[in-house]
């Protein structure tokens, strides 16, 4: 434990002295970031604020969707933004439009998909498809979310297990809101959400990730914002989040890091 502390510590230190050479004066950074990486985002920005001397304001919302919080539309309405934090293909969308920098995306984590139940309740199988398939029949209330892990669930998962047309009437998609939240206060009785958003919400029982054969892996990426008034401060978050130091909060949010440096 003591030498995985000093590891961590060194890590910083190099991270700091990196970000320091290039971010000369403090700077208020914006950033959009969806629920994906949020978990591990809260944990690790204070410790960027505290190597560069940066503040960073935070927006949170969906990376997709039309509710006044998503991403896209903040940025349609004119909302600051220097970081944008999310689905990676949602985010690829964005640059397509012009709203991100050429250049500056990096693909930080990859993200499976969870089923939760409310804590307490019986868990059910879900060890593979037919399981899964057998749960979803069983249960009279599903919930999935308004972005990518819930557009997945909900337009290809239940076409593969052949009950599209059993779940129109139970299962519903949840704008904004945590799947996990609605499956605690017993509005679901299953919900399906990045694992590393349902890690976060308190009464409710994770169940495991979906199977491999159901199983939808979703990139999480970050790229600088075309509006942006503090590029350099910016691109140094980016940076500090694909480091090395950030790999610990990563994994401990239920997240798979993806190699530090890679760009779309």
């Amino acid at each position: 434990m003591r030498l995985s502390a000093n590891l961590r510590a060194l890590a910083l230190g190099v991270v700091s002295a990196v970000l320091l050479s290039v971010t000369a004066s403090a700077a208020e950074v914006r950033v959009m970031i969806s629920g994906g990486l949020s978990a591990a985002y809260k944990a690790l920005v204070p410790e960027f604020e505290r190597a560069t001397g940066h503040k960073v304001l935070t927006a949170y919302g969906p990376s997709m969707g039309t509710t006044t919080n998503a991403i896209p539309v903040r940025l349609e309405r004119g909302e600051p933004a220097d970081v944008l934090i999310m689905v990676g293909y949602a985010l690829e969308d964005l640059a397509k439009k012009g709203k991100v920098t050429a250049g500056t995306s990096v693909d930080l984590v990859k993200s499976p998909i969870g089923v939760a139940v409310k804590s307490g309740a019986p868990k059910p199988d879900i060890s593979n498809a037919d399981a899964v398939k057998r749960a979803l029949l069983a249960v009279r209330t599903v919930a999935y979310s308004d972005s990518a892990s819930g557009v997945y669930v909900s337009t290809e998962m239940f076409g593969k297990l052949g009950i599209a047309d059993e779940m129109k009437d139970k299962a519903r998609k949840i704008p904004a809101t945590p799947v996990g939240e609605i499956v605690a206060r017993g509005e679901a009785e299953i919900g399906f959400q990045q694992m590393s958003e349902l890690k976060p919400v308190e009464g409710i029982d994770i169940v495991g990730p979906l199977p491999d054969e159901l199983q939808k892996i979703t990139v999480f990426s970050a790229g600088l914002a075309s509006v942006s008034k503090e590029p350099d401060a910016g691109k140094a978050l980016i940076k500090f989040l694909a480091s090395p130091a950030a790999r610990g909060e990563i994994v401990k949010s239920g997240l798979d890091p993806i190699a530090t440096g890679a760009t779309n």
